[in-house]
């Protein structure tokens, strides 16, 4: 047998102050549940609008690629796709969300110059860069979204689950051992007292 759940006056002290933990526990989580899934509805929102604004960009910028190979030739435009430097200003830093990390990504480099020559190209060209590079913006912003999106998710899916179990097993459990100990005591007193009267109405 658990001594903590043995019926005295300590462990009934005991078992209110772990019940009343456990509520106050459960009220947190929901509260941090509910903030958490509030800020999952925002970002999914802004997720779904930099999906279709990306989609649209990314569109924009294939078009403009194909007016830039016929105006400029595929061979020219490949020698300038050489000239462009890969994207390695990334970086990632994090912030909290009611302890939940999320990813704050930036790139330094948000507008670069182009860095190819304007010999044998056109504005074509230069609205192609430009297209593409906002479509890169949108998709490192995408990126940051869906992120915290997921660890947003699985965050509050931990968080349902500790609240779930103190709802369905700490809470009703602390209930009925508070109940059951508090039965117990006053039975308890009441023959004590029946007792130590019985004693008194003896000794007269």
């Amino acid at each position: 047998m658990d001594v903590s759940t043995f019926p005295s006056k300590g462990n009934l002290i005991s078992a209110r102050s772990n019940l009343r933990m456990s509520r106050v526990g459960y009220e947190l989580l929901d509260k941090k549940r509910n903030i958490l899934f509030t800020e999952m509805i925002a970002l999914s929102k802004r997720a779904e609008k930099l999906r279709e604004e990306m989609n649209m960009v990314f569109e924009e910028a294939y078009k403009a690629l194909q007016m830039t190979n016929i105006s400029s030739g595929i061979s020219t435009i490949e020698q300038v796709g050489y000239a462009i430097s890969e994207e390695d200003s990334v970086s990632v830093k994090y912030r909290s969300i009611m302890g939940v990390e999320v990813p704050l990504v930036k790139a330094s480099s948000t507008n670069p110059d182009a860095n190819y020559s304007f010999y044998r190209t056109n504005y074509s060209l230069d609205l192609t860069f430009e297209r593409f590079n906002s479509a890169k913006k949108l998709a490192i912003e995408l990126a940051q979204v869906e992120n915290s999106l997921y660890r947003l998710a699985n965050h509050i899916k931990k968080t349902q689950k500790r609240a779930n179990a103190l709802k369905t097993i700490m809470i009703p459990r602390y209930e009925n051992l508070v109940s059951f100990m508090e039965k117990y005591l006053e039975e308890k007193e009441r023959e004590d007292f029946s007792r130590l009267h019985s004693i008194k109405k003896n000794m007269l």
